[in-house]
């Protein structure tokens, strides 16, 4: 039975799983969630994950169920996840296993970060289904850093699609910059926006809002706006419980998760919905520290975005907390709309007492500035030989600082390669690490990439022009 989708705002026709995945955002300006949550099969009960594809299947299958082939989308699983360079795609390893603190690393993929486990996956999706439709899209996106290159890596030189990739110039690491724009697909476009990546987010929104232009170039998403990627992102929490299942560990565990637009924990909480047994999440900030202030105090504050050496966190409007937002108002998508209207109007909102009295239960959230980001980066390589990036370095000082049952098994997600910020880690532990073998050669690539005033009109302009959906070519 096929699932409906709707919109976290309330005023968007409902969507089967195909039409959410091309859509992308709603056309009321709010995100995609499935009308009620399915139930995990095995829950966290259950031994470990035997091969993560098949998991996958099994816990991705109720989103789509009806809207693809079942041994279609067992192929396309299998192919997205035989990209990447470990076995068990997202191995887990102990960080400090007398205290129960486990690492799951994520950056197994293409791009080394972990928006690869489910843009690879999405990448072949889209393919699929226009394909099966017989029609092309333009994706339009923004990055912080990572999901720029993991977008394009899944889909250039696909003839169904261009992309468009808007990323924050000078704001992105060398590693995260040219992994973006050393990609020779003529399908592939990259865009340097003078701006923060708010900035980006908020013309890719409003090209999406603009009706007219997003009809005539066929507007699709990978943003983690796109439930497609929460949806592929709920399988790695699972396979983390069951794998300590099997280490016996009984439930509950608890994650950290170093977070910028909320997408990766949010998938943590679809899992919990779904019947994961979860008893904290930790989110863990660097000094753009909104969401910190948001679970501790109910109260969101735009402040001043600071540029950071983990800067797919450096962000203001984490667009993913409007799902939980939604959520918290009792799916009321005219109090979610309000709620996020004030917001961007004012720059400060604040929940009702009534949602806020749930965030306690299972949230908390820390904030970890430049120096202890760099601290915890030398004391995990001195203490146990491992390198971890600055993103990763926030999720294990939040985990630090948050972590309320010591007896709870706590895994920290691992988001990106420590190599795609060599110069922070290299600060903290006097070692450079090293690139893979693949991407040796990243710095004398030649770069494309266009770079353009924080203006709509001049980011639509571009997009017209080079797209081979309604445009000019």
């Amino acid at each position: 039975m096929s699932l409906s989708y709707v919109s976290t705002r309330g005023k968007a026709p409902e969507l089967a799983f195909a039409d959410v995945l091309l859509e992308g955002l709603a056309t009321d300006g709010g995100l995609y969630v499935p009308e009620q949550w399915p139930v995990l099969p095995g829950a966290s009960a259950g031994p470990p994950p035997l091969d993560y594809a098949r998991t996958a299947v099994d816990v991705m299958w109720p989103f789509v169920n009806g809207q693809i082939d079942r041994a279609a989308f067992e192929a396309l699983t299998a192919e997205a996840y035989a990209t990447f360079d470990h076995p068990d795609v997202a191995p887990l390893v102990p960080l400090d296993e007398d205290r129960g603190l486990w690492l799951m690393e994520l950056f197994h993929g293409p791009t080394l970060a972990f928006k690869d486990i489910a843009l690879q996956l999405v990448g072949r999706l889209f393919d699929h289904e226009l394909a099966r439709r017989g029609e092309r899209v333009t994706i339009v996106g923004a990055t912080s850093g990572d999901t720029g290159s993991a977008a394009i890596e899944a889909c250039r030189d696909r003839d169904s699609l261009d992309i468009f990739v808007l990323h924050p110039r000078g704001r992105v690491s060398d590693v995260q910059r040219r992994q973006m724009t050393t990609v020779p697909s003529a399908n592939v476009h990259n865009i340097a926006l003078d701006g923060s990546f708010d900035d980006c987010q908020d013309l890719v929104k409003a090209m999406f809002a603009d009706e007219a232009f997003r009809g005539r170039h066929r507007l699709a998403a990978v943003n983690s706006i796109n439930f497609a990627r929460v949806m592929a992102q709920v399988v790695y929490y699972v396979v983390a419980a069951r794998a300590l299942a099997g280490e016996g560990a009984a439930p509950p565990v608890g994650f950290a998760v170093p977070t910028g637009n909320f997408g990766n924990v949010y998938a943590g909480y679809a899992a919990h919905r779904m019947g994961l047994d979860v008893s904290q999440f930790v989110v863990g900030s660097n000094v753009n520290d909104i969401l910190t202030r948001f679970f501790d105090s109910a109260r969101l504050e735009i402040r001043r975005v600071m540029p950071t050496m983990s800067p797919s966190m450096d962000i203001q409007v984490s667009s993913n907390l409007e799902r939980l937002l939604f959520e918290l108002n009792g799916r009321d998508g005219a109090a979610t709309a309000a709620l996020l209207g004030g917001f961007r109007a004012a720059g400060v909102a604040e929940l009702p007492p009534g949602p806020a009295a749930g965030l306690a239960p299972l949230w908390s959230g820390a904030r970890v500035d430049e120096a202890q980001t760099l601290e915890v980066i030398g004391d995990t390589y001195h203490r146990t030989g491992m390198m971890i990036d600055p993103h990763t370095a926030v999720g294990v000082g939040a985990a630090a600082a948050a972590r309320r049952d010591p007896e709870v098994p706590l895994v920290v997600l691992a988001t990106a390669h420590p190599a795609k910020f060599p110069d922070a880690v290299a600060r903290a532990c006097g070692r450079r690490p090293a690139l893979p073998e693949r991407l040796a050669d990243l710095g004398e690539r030649p770069e494309r990439c266009v770079e353009l005033d924080n203006d709509l009109a001049a980011v639509q302009r571009f997009v017209a022009a080079h797209t081979r959906v309604g445009g000019d070519r």
